[in-house]
């Protein structure tokens, strides 16, 4: 496959933008390699700088549910701009996207939109210390809730010692107030918060984890940090970036039975739009500036081109549920495809899926915390990537990332992708 111009393409970038990309994973350092440059995108497809076109399984990690430039949504962008781009002033489209999150999500009373996932889940995190006078949040090993500081804390060597940054500009202070516990693992939880009596604000995790690869939470998991967080004033703070309005109409929280305190959405919002937001309980909620005492503000929250992306993704995926069950057919469509291979080949490697997210890890024990991901062989996903892109099959280039399903893809996508799974790992493996 020819990729001459992206490589060229980022040769430059390197000159000019740090590592050549605006985001790491994008910079193919997991995977080897030069990135390629996209150009445009249409339903199922991607077409790179030298006109490739791939089937593509990262959907802008999770928002293009219903395919990439759908009709409906371009419509409402276009229609939006004829009126202008931003206006840093209220705007209908914000009371009725809040109206519309406020009636899909339950646990969801009042909403405020913010610029993006990581703005989301770094004010959900300020709004719940306030609410609680705590300073202290737990997290979890794999987690990813964007690169707020908070969140950039490494495990600490034991259940009840303090995390150190996991980045250089983090300071030890911060590190100090966030404890970090692996996923999957009440008794560890329940060990920090008994060593931290009355100092924990808040728990924040991903419902279903999408940064570690796909990961899903234990039986009984969320139900026990719900009764853990209840039981010690903790508000429990579910990371819906990903996973909302994608599983379920309703989010993760609706398919796994769980009602969080706060939640924080994005991505899915906008229509793929840069977009977030966080809501909850209205209690927790009005504390809120210019509600209550916690700050938080943003120029160019409630973007009128991004309300009215959103507005009609929502609308759509809540006047449609049968969105839902073609994301599950295709999904297990995939998954039953993968494992046949998987045996047909003689192979044991771990497949996890939900719905229409899916992560195959190259190793042969069961994926449900950040030790068991790490123990896949990435120099081998990193050949797998490589042979299933010269297929025309486009993932995400790192093996500690869900890939992410759409209703454009059709029936002869979903067999071109299990036949270019199967042919890779005959070609990577040498069988």
């Amino acid at each position: 496959m020819n990729i001459a111009t992206s490589q060229h393409l980022f040769e430059k970038a390197q000159h000019f933008i740090p590592g050549g990309v605006n985001s790491p994973v994008r910079a193919f350092r997991a995977v080897g390699g030069s990135p390629v440059f996209i150009k445009s995108a249409k339903g199922p497809y991607v077409y790179d700088e030298d006109d490739n076109e791939y089937i593509e399984l990262i959907n802008s990690w999770g928002p293009m549910i219903l395919g990439h430039a759908n009709e409906l949504i371009q419509k409402a962008v276009y229609d939006a701009i004829q009126h202008s781009f931003s206006f840093g002033a209220p705007t209908r489209r914000e009371v009725e996207m809040a109206e519309l999150i406020v009636s899909m999500v339950p646990s969801i009373e009042k909403v405020r939109m913010v610029n993006s996932g990581t703005e989301a889940t770094m004010s959900a995190i300020r709004v719940a210390r306030g609410f609680t006078g705590r300073d202290k949040i737990i997290k979890f090993e794999g987690c990813y809730h964007g690169h707020g500081d908070s969140f950039l804390i490494a495990a600490g060597s034991g259940a009840v010692t303090f995390g150190t940054p996991d980045s250089p500009g983090v300071t030890k202070g911060v590190a100090n107030d966030t404890l970090t516990a692996p996923f999957n693992d009440l008794e560890a939880v329940q060990t920090l918060v008994n060593a931290n009596k009355n100092a924990i604000a808040a728990l924040i995790l991903e419902p279903v984890v999408g940064n570690m690869g796909c990961v899903l939470p234990a039986e009984g998991f969320l139900q026990g940090l719900r009764k853990i967080c209840d039981e010690e004033g903790i508000v429990l703070i579910l990371d819906e970036v990903m996973t909302g309005f994608r599983l379920a109409k309703g989010g993760a929280q609706e398919r796994f039975g769980i009602t969080p305190d706060l939640t924080t959405l994005g991505k899915i919002i906008g229509g793929g739009m840069p977009v977030g937001a966080y809501g909850g309980r209205a209690d927790i909620m009005n504390k809120v500036s210019p509600a209550g005492p916690v700050y938080q503000a943003g120029t160019l929250s409630g973007n009128p081109i991004a309300m009215a992306a959103g507005l009609t993704m929502l609308n759509y995926l809540n006047d449609h549920p049968e969105v839902y069950t073609q994301l599950e057919a295709s999904g297990e469509k995939l998954s039953t495809g993968f494992k046949a291979s998987m045996q047909k080949l003689g192979l044991n490697y771990t497949l996890n899926h939900i719905g229409s997210m899916y992560t195959l890890f190259f190793t042969d024990q069961p994926v449900t915390d950040f030790p068991s991901a790490k123990s896949s062989d990435l120099q081998l996903f990193g050949r797998y990537f490589h042979a299933m892109l010269d297929r025309g099959i486009y993932m995400g280039p790192s093996q500690f990332e869900s890939m992410f399903l759409s209703t454009a893809l059709e029936d002869k996508h979903l067999d071109k992708i299990i036949t270019a799974n199967e042919e890779s790992l005959k070609e990577i493996l040498d069988l």
